[in-house]
């Protein structure tokens, strides 16, 4: 007899129900109900969390620094070609010269500097720090060379540079830079391999003598700029390998005595000090050079006067297209202008810094940070000086002003970062995928082992 329906469960539709008895939860917990409408609930934060997220996704793919690095210095590069004929046209002129002059010689420094930067990248680290040592030697014998009497020459009250035959001069201050971060990335990372730099000595000797030497050398010339560059490096270098606050200050405090009793011993050095933050020109005139790039930044504008439309370039403003061409640049491309070369310095120091950070190769990051140290230190001592918040050094804006001699070694330095962006582990297997050949051959796997029954 069959039972009676009443008593029996409810029924359920044959084929809608799965075994068990059990009605299907999605995974992860309890159903998600649908908002009013029927339509799905956005993800919080809407459009600005999404393209967050996708900025941040893209900015964490193994080959942005790299992508950084060649953009951002390819860009300050061009657009330094651009500032440097502007700027150097009304001077040229004045000295009976063609007026593509100054932009000629920039232009061919950028070209030999362009070999010189694939060389660097294409140039694997045990190269880079093979050739750390002849370099040291090679630069302190030239700076040597320029203090002898007959051989170096003077230019703006300092005897760092030599002639090379015709225009053609060499500051091998410049290449001190370069040598004494190879070299130093090089000791560094030897000791770190020993497990040496535990102990206070290893640190300072003889990085710390070596550094003092070449900056005795420089300022023997009487080069005050690059001997503040040269200081920032080595205290970078020092940070990198772990040196104890102690040790910071001690070596901060003798490079401040230093630094204070040249300043002292030299009146042209003391004006300068006195022209931070100065609004008129002085009793004699000496703040001059601070006032005017003060005097052609406000003049820009929020875009400027356009290219090639400075008043300040006309013999008012000194060293227009080397040391103080930030400030043409804002009068003729404006607070724009001035604020994207700003933006390009500040992702080409980034971008240093996740190298340095992510390597782990000694050699790697103390090199990285080396570079990084003194790019970013340069261009604010620079920038600094033109703003009027610190003395004017007479250091030049990095890729960005007139000079071979300090074009040259930064092109090779950003050679390196390029390389060392290359060879995170990451970023080689990257890089590889994108070799011709290696995509198809990829592509082709991926069809002949889906399933046959697959199209």
């Amino acid at each position: 007899m069959p039972a009676d329906d009443s008593t029996a469960g409810p029924r359920r539709s044959a084929g809608l129900a799965p075994r068990g008895g059990r009605t299907p939860r999605p995974r992860g917990g309890a159903p998600r109900r649908p908002a009013p409408g029927g339509t799905s609930r956005p993800p919080r934060g809407g459009a600005p969390r999404r393209l967050y997220e996708r900025a941040r996704r893209a900015w964490d793919r193994p080959l942005t620094a790299y992508y950084v690095i060649i953009g951002s210095a390819l860009l300050i590069t061009v657009l330094g070609l651009v500032m440097v004929y502007s700027a150097s046209m009304i001077k040229a002129l004045s000295l009976s010269l063609p007026s593509t002059y100054f932009f000629r010689k920039q232009f061919l420094a950028a070209c030999i500097g362009t070999v010189l930067l694939v060389i660097a990248a294409r140039t694997p680290s045990r190269l880079h720090r093979a050739l750390a040592y002849p370099l040291l030697l090679v630069t302190v014998f030239l700076m040597v060379l320029v203090q002898v009497p007959g051989i170096g020459q003077s230019v703006g009250g300092n005897q760092n540079w030599l002639s090379l035959g015709g225009p053609f001069q060499l500051q091998p201050s410049e290449f001190g830079k370069l040598a004494l971060i190879l070299w130093g990335a090089d000791l560094l990372a030897r000791k770190q391999e020993k497990r040496l730099l535990n102990q206070w000595k290893h640190i300072l000797v003889p990085l710390v003598p070596v550094g003092f030497t070449l900056l005795g050398l420089i300022m023997l010339g009487g080069d005050m700029g690059t001997s503040i560059i040269l200081t920032a490096i080595l205290f970078g270098l020092l940070w990198l390998a772990g040196a104890p606050t102690r040790l910071f200050v001690g070596v901060l405090g003798i490079a401040g005595l230093v630094g204070f009793m040249l300043i002292r011993t030299s009146q042209n050095r003391m004006s300068r000090l006195f022209c931070v933050g100065a609004e008129d020109l002085g009793p004699q005139g000496q703040c001059w050079q601070a006032v005017h790039g003060l005097y052609a930044l406000a003049s820009g504008g929020w875009f400027g006067s356009g290219l090639g439309a400075s008043v300040e370039k006309w013999g008012q403003l000194p060293e227009s297209h080397t040391d103080f061409i930030f400030a043409i640049a804002g009068e003729e491309l404006g607070l724009a202008g001035t604020l994207s070369v700003l933006g390009l310095f500040a992702a080409l120091g980034y971008a240093g810094i996740r190298v340095a950070g992510r390597t782990e190769d000694h050699f790697v990051r103390y090199a990285a940070g080396g570079v990084t140290t003194w790019i970013m230190a340069q261009a604010m001592v620079n920038i600094g000086a033109v703003l009027g918040l610190l003395p004017i050094a007479g250091v030049p804006l990095p890729l960005f002003s007139y000079g071979g001699s300090a074009l040259l070694p930064t092109m090779f330095a950003i050679g390196l970062l390029i390389a060392f962006a290359r060879e995170e582990p990451a970023a080689k297997a990257a890089l590889a995928m994108r070799r011709p050949g290696v995509r198809w051959k990829s592509m082709r796997r991926r069809v002949t082992e889906r399933p046959s029954g697959e199209r």
